[in-house]
């Protein structure tokens, strides 16, 4: 017990927390008692929650209002907004909804509506957006995500599914107990380990980190920043240039190759295609032998320190770790492809701490010791409607409505989109070269969105309905990749006139006449205690037991204790790969894949490969020498509470940091705390700098999440005040095959400011009228 242990609880993805209220405001969140390694930044959202960001009314942009929908969408993000009460605002959306789908079909209202909303089983705005607009004939949809599209796509044809590899991953238990040496491409950032989707019980990933050092488990940190592993725990650093590693993975195959290091009877029972890999490693198919030194050449990390890690490697039970930001450059296919590859050559797939992870510490739940259970979510019917795109393709969809584009070797065509409704995301964080989207922002008739503060998101919408925040309505957190179940409390009542997601879109529906379809004729305590009875039902099924509803509500939260024996990924496979078959064409790991050689595309090899960025081509000809890395930050969850106190104490002078190497820094004038200039010809952004020598010299680094500040200063356009380092990012997809984002294949480059420095608007509400 605790001295706030009588205090409700709340959760969040970044943790779990007892609320301290006083005259029925949150004055205070502190640490869950049984959270060993809490996260700062639930305190973030103590100064905003209220403050005058926050949106308290529904709003319509008053442009829109006054000539309807398609009216002057280039002042969007300059309008000022028009305050209006629910039934104007429940109306003007039904309204607009069925013009379209009367006028247009379903497919022409898209509703990725992709983010990762606000923690809880119930209130989870996306799903609840999902459901609604199914009721009403669909949607078109999006697919994968921002985090690792191009792995989820790579993942079902070379080992058959996702679900199984990504938070099944080898648990921490038996990396302590066996591994000996774990090799982390693109690190292991316990920033990053801070956030759990659907919500975190207890961080795990700094203290098994520290676990697996004290047994003696050798890291090795393959990254351009030292930061990317803690120092805790003494890693090896190999401070490879961005967008390498893949050629890394085939030298080190090569070295295993070549030295006759490879474990042949694993390849020949477990896998298919090697003879062809092979072919392509010796330099039999174009006359270029992957070599050490050939890595060496594109990575600059030594060819020697390649050989001697590739031989550590085969002597030692070895864990290869895949960062999902690897995913996220130019053919990002092939890093998590190339891994696999490399850990079948050595052989150690599904034997306790070997083979491969992917993602440890991308999130705390990988690699967690945790039952595998699937809680019940809210049903989203059936959406009838077969169009969608991408994720990372949005700008595209709204470009070019009817041409046609590649995905995972079919065609489809993008729609014409009148209406984006979004509810639980901020594209004006995730996306690339947002001036570009910018445009595309321009082409809809109508921006429908749910949000709680005034974000880039919100002011560049033409109906804001505002939504509550977890503080404000009682949920359950029933996340299927964590062991701990919350009851979370309503704290304080809705702020202004915010409704929760489920009550926005019922009074919606009433409007449409599908309340009953969305409702069910149940409120939000009748669904939650649906979802959980429905899956106690099912936990009973598989043989353990959940605490009846009211006891858990009671009693705040309870722990479902994990397996005794540690999990091992692919054990059952290894075990016997006939009774256990991947879900691939030839039930192994496909080293080559024969689908993807049927589909014949340039930019995606049948198997691993290497292929340069686009954006490096004639490089030596660009005024761009140094390359970005927009990664995740360590004060937020991507934009989620930016404005919050946490947030804004990590800043410089109010602007996000970038971090560049001290020579780097020379060469430009730049010192500690200068306010500087990144830019491209895509874009420009000011941040404040930060000199540091844990980043390999030519790269700098910017965190994302900075809410979008857009504005001209001194003549320069697509410039973001408030250093949005995706005004700087590429817009291509990884391939024809995943289409996923390439935010780390970026050329850029800084310079002092020496401007006239402009005011920061990102946290100013847009001026509101009365109607």
């Amino acid at each position: 017990m605790t001295a706030y242990s009588d205090m409700p609880l709340t959760t969040n993805h970044w943790g779990t927390y007892r609320v301290e209220t006083e005259g029925g405001k949150v004055v205070a969140l502190h640490p869950f008692e049984e959270d060993v390694d809490p996260s700062p930044i639930g305190a973030g959202i103590v100064d905003v929650l209220e403050g005058p960001t926050r949106i308290r009314q529904p709003m319509v942009r008053k442009s829109w209002l006054d000539g309807g929908p398609g009216s002057a969408c280039e002042k969007r993000g300059h309008d000022p907004f028009v305050a209006v009460g629910w039934e104007v605002a429940e109306k003007l959306v039904a309204d607009e909804l069925n013009r379209v789908r009367h006028t247009f079909g379903n497919e022409a209202i898209f509703a990725g509506s992709y983010g990762w909303a606000s923690a809880g089983r119930f209130h989870h705005a996306p799903g609840q957006l999902k459901r609604f607009l199914n009721c009403v004939g669909g949607f078109t949809k999006s697919v994968n995500s921002y985090s690792l599209a191009a792995g989820e796509v790579i993942l079902c044809h070379v080992v058959g599914s996702l679900k199984d590899f990504i938070y099944k991953a080898t648990s921490w238990t038996s990396i302590i107990d066996d591994t000996e040496l774990f090799v982390a491409f693109g690190g292991l950032p316990v920033k990053n380990g801070q956030i759990g989707q659907g919500g975190v019980g207890r961080h795990r990933q700094r203290e098994a980190m520290l676990q697996a050092a004290a047994a003696g488990v050798a890291f090795v940190n393959v990254s351009p920043l030292r930061s990317d592993v803690m120092d805790d725990i003494d890693a090896e650093w190999l401070p490879a240039r961005p967008s390498t590693d893949a050629a890394i993975m085939l030298g080190l195959a090569h070295t295993l190759l070549a030295e006759d290091l490879h474990d042949q009877a694993f390849l020949d029972r477990y896998t298919t295609g090697f003879d062809r890999f092979r072919a392509y490693l010796t330099g039999e198919t174009d006359g270029i032998e992957k070599t050490a030194a050939w890595a060496s050449g594109i990575s600059e990390i030594p060819a020697e320190q390649i050989r001697g890690l590739a031989r550590r490697m085969a002597a030692s039970r070895t864990m290869l770790s895949v960062s999902w930001s690897l995913t996220r450059q130019d053919h990002g296919e092939q890093p998590f492809w190339a891994a696999i590859a490399l850990a079948a050559m050595i052989g150690q797939i599904g034997l306790p701490g070997g083979g491969f992870g992917l993602g440890y510490s991308a999130v705390n739940s990988v690699g967690l010791e945790r039952r595998d259970f699937n809680f019940k979510a809210l049903p989203q019917g059936t959406n009838p409607v077969k169009t969608f795109i991408p994720v990372a393709r949005i700008s595209d969809m709204l470009l070019r409505p009817g041409e046609t584009f590649d995905y995972n070797g079919r065609q489809y065509t993008y729609p014409d989109t009148r209406v984006v409704y979004w509810a639980g995301g901020n594209p004006f964080h995730h996306h690339q070269d947002l001036n570009r989207m910018l445009r595309a922002w321009q082409k809809p008739d109508t921006i429908i969105v749910h949000e709680w503060c005034w974000n880039a998101m919100a002011k560049h919408a033409d109906i804001v309905l505002p939504c509550t925040t977890t503080l404000e309505r009682a949920d359950l957190t029933l996340a299927p990749n964590d062991p701990y179940m919350v009851s979370t409390e309503q704290i304080i009542d809705p702020v202004g006139d915010a409704r929760s997601d489920f009550d926005i879109l019922t009074g919606i529906a009433r409007q449409m006449g599908v309340e009953h379809a969305f409702t069910e004729g149940r409120d939000a305590a009748k669904w939650q205690r649906w979802l959980y009875d429905v899956s106690r039902q099912a936990a009973a099924e598989v043989q353990f037991e959940l605490p009846a509803l009211d006891q858990l509500r009671k009693d705040g939260w309870h722990k479902i204790e994990p397996p005794e024996s540690p999990h091992i990924m692919l054990a059952d496979f290894r075990g016997d790969p006939g009774a256990h078959p991947l879900e691939t064409p030839s039930g192994l790991i496909e080293i080559f894949s024969d689908a993807i050689d049927s589909f014949n595309y340039d930019d995606c090899p049948p198997h691993p490969a290497w292929l340069e960025p686009a954006e490096w081509l004639g490089m030596d000809r660009k005024p761009f020498p140094l390359h970005l890395i927009s990664n995740q930050p360590t004060t937020k969850l991507h934009s989620h509470l930016d404005h919050g106190s946490v947030s804004r104490a990590a800043k410089i002078d109010g602007r996000e940091p970038v971090t560049i190497h001290p020579d780097d820094a020379a060469a430009r004038n730049i010192a500690s705390g200068d306010l500087v200039r990144v830019f491209n010809s895509r874009g420009s952004c000011l941040c404040g700098a930060v000199l540091d020598d844990r980043i390999r010299p030519s790269v700098v680094q910017i965190s994302t999440g900075p809410w979008f500040d857009p504005g001209d200063s001194g003549g320069l356009a697509g410039l973001c005040k408030h250093g949005n380092p995706n005004v700087l990012t590429p817009d291509k997809g990884t391939s024809k095959l995943a289409q996923g984002p390439i935010a780390h294949s970026c050329l850029v480059d800084v310079e002092l400011y020496s401007g006239e420095v402009p005011e920061l608007t990102a946290y100013n509400p847009p001026t509101i009228m009365t109607s």
